[in-house]
């Protein structure tokens, strides 16, 4: 369970990184504008800000979500000692009895 939350959470913050690089700063609407350029893009002249953002929102989500999930299972569960001292029991014995030496 762990480790396919965990190869979930690699993907999306791969995918999140990548979605960020490729957004427009918010200085980048006004030179797109001067230049119109900005209309001939694949969703269009603000089709793209809108799906990227939103496509970003849920990534971040589903990122936090599996965050929390991970930091969960990692301080819940039978973790193995930490410290050899730990795992070593100490045994009481009675002293023997010794011989009297006259």
């Amino acid at each position: 369970m762990d480790a396919l939350i965990l190869l979930i959470h690699v993907v999306v913050s791969v995918i999140l990184v990548g979605l960020i690089l490729i957004q427009h700063g918010k200085g980048a609407d006004a030179g797109a504008a001067a230049l119109g350029g900005g209309s001939a893009s694949l969703f269009g002249s603000r089709g793209s800000a809108s799906f990227l953002s939103r496509s970003s929102a849920v990534l971040a989500t589903v990122f936090f979500i599996t965050s929390l999930t991970l930091a969960y299972f990692a301080g819940t569960g039978d973790r193995p000692d930490r410290s050899i001292t730990e795992s070593v029991t100490i045994e009481e014995t009675a002293p023997a009895d010794l011989p009297e030496f006259p």
